[in-house]
């Protein structure tokens, strides 16, 4: 009985130590390396989609405030810092509301000149070519988006990914001519006609807003279906989208 007595308090430490190392690795994790994220919105369809949840790189570009738990104003600027390259697709905070996560695709670096002429993207005077990929069809409600248009487009990084053009001649679709500035980026959605981005209220995006380069997508599920609707993953879940990079 004595023995028991003895032992049952160990036993409760390690147990309560195994919790806290787990949650502070977890705290280190989420801080450093890789932070989950979901897509709540259509504006980078067809590369994201609604419901995919996915993983962000925070080591791919360095650390700012905007890295750590509630955004501290422990240090300006980024510590460890590097470029984003022309077509990664980026997690940061909007300029105007810190507090706000955007997720979009960097096409515009420092110095570049950034314009949106028919439907064309023009960078530093040069159209990005555009070439029809086929159709593409949405299971988001609320953009329904039937038989959308696809475009590929290809940087001259050789880096190309498809965009949506559901739109002829919409709002985004010219614009004046945008130049980067210093320690700055220009954002745009894949899906153009339905991303509110640089050409519209994001504006030129800092470099200290960055929070990390999208890696893959770790679980999808369509049809506006939640995460906690777990009898519904079976019908809805899109199996060809697990732990799928993104491009």
């Amino acid at each position: 009985m004595s023995e028991q007595s003895v032992h049952k308090p160990n036993a409760l430490w390690e147990n309560v130590k195994v919790i806290i190392e787990a949650l502070l690795l977890a705290v280190v994790i989420r801080t450093l390396l890789f932070q989950p994220f979901t897509i709540p919105s259509g504006s980078m369809m067809p590369t994201l989609l609604v419901g995919d949840y996915i993983f962000v790189n925070k080591f791919a570009y360095g650390y700012s405030k905007y890295s750590l738990p509630f955004s501290p104003d422990l240090f300006s600027g980024r510590i460890f810092g590097s470029d984003p390259a022309r077509g990664d697709v980026v997690v940061f905070r909007k300029p105007s509301e810190p507090d706000v996560d955007y997720i979009k695709r960097v096409v515009g670096l420092p110095g570049d000149r950034i314009q949106v002429t028919n439907g064309v993207l023009l960078i530093n005077g040069q159209p990005v070519p555009k070439q029809p990929d086929g159709t593409f069809t949405s299971d988001y409600k609320r953009d329904p988006g039937t038989d959308v248009p696809v475009f590929r487009e290809t940087f001259d990084t050789g880096k190309t990914f498809d965009t949506l053009d559901q739109v002829p001649d919409s709002e985004g679709d010219n614009t004046r001519e945008f130049l980067v500035p210093e320690g700055h980026f220009f954002m745009m959605g894949d899906n153009r006609d339905n991303s509110r981005d640089s050409r519209f209220d994001v504006g030129f995006v800092p470099a200290e807003n960055l929070i990390g380069r999208a890696s893959f997508i770790t679980f999808s599920i369509g049809n506006d279906t939640s995460f906690a609707e777990i009898w519904k993953w079976p019908s809805n879940m899109r199996w060809n989208r697990l732990f799928k990079a993104v491009n």
